[in-house]
């Protein structure tokens, strides 16, 4: 995620693509799925293996919720204070599946750290508004941090876009700052002769914005999107 502007107007200087606060590379990200396969959908074994006990597939399934869940009151705890008790707190656990596939310890080539992948300026001036927060690794303040931040982004585009499309340019701006979203946004209007681009407008007009690495952003957005399904359908 990449910012010039990080909550309630506090600067912040950052290396990256674009005004980005959050971090100027993908993070580097274990290549397993984050969360395991529905019981009863077993992946099959390779040609000439010995498949595991029905017993131990249990166990590893379990052990990989337990893995996947461990963050969720946190989550929960912090999507409810900064969005409020009926926004679904899924979207934030997807978007740190998104950014460090929930692993605390990540920490990009640049420098972005922990499971919401902040740079330690960007969480240096959120903690600066918020002196309660402990250290950037600690998973709880990281996250917390992370969802403070979505919450301002969540403004920025209040009636700039409309309400189902505020979820696809809050994430894009994380990713790639508001600065170069704002950009997108705004070849979208033209291209489009609307008041409020669509965030399909954004896709069609994205490879003509200049100074952004779009093809991430967009694959960002999506992986969030088909976490935040996978979650719906086994929580």
């Amino acid at each position: 995620m990449r910012r010039t502007a990080v909550l309630l107007a506090v600067p912040v200087l950052l290396a990256g693509q674009g005004t980005g606060a959050a971090r100027a590379t993908p993070p580097v990200t274990p290549a397993a799925d984050p969360l395991p396969s529905p019981a009863g959908s077993p992946a099959a074994p390779a040609a000439g293996s010995v498949a595991a006990p029905a017993a131990s597939g249990v166990v590893a399934r379990r052990a990989a919720l337990r893995a996947a869940d461990r963050y969720d009151e946190t989550f929960r705890r912090y999507s409810k204070r900064y969005f409020g008790p009926a926004f679904d707190w899924r979207w934030f656990k997807a978007q740190g599946m998104a950014e460090s596939n929930l692993d605390s310890a990540a920490t990009s080539r640049v420098g972005a750290r922990g499971v919401m992948q902040l740079m330690p300026a960007t969480f240096s001036a959120i903690r600066s508004r918020r002196p309660e927060f402990g250290t950037i690794d600690d998973p709880e303040w990281n996250i917390a941090a992370g969802i403070m931040h979505d919450r301002y982004l969540w403004r920025l585009w209040e009636r700039r876009v409309g309400d189902d499309d505020r979820f696809p340019f809050m994430f894009a701006s994380y990713n790639a700052g508001e600065g170069t979203i704002g950009r997108a946004a705004d070849s979208a209007r033209a291209a489009a002769g609307v008041p409020m681009p669509a965030w399909e407008h954004v896709e069609e007009v994205a490879p003509r914005v200049p100074r952004w690495r779009y093809r991430e952003t967009l694959d960002y957005v999506r992986k969030i999107e088909r976490y935040h399904a996978k979650l719906r359908r086994t929580r």
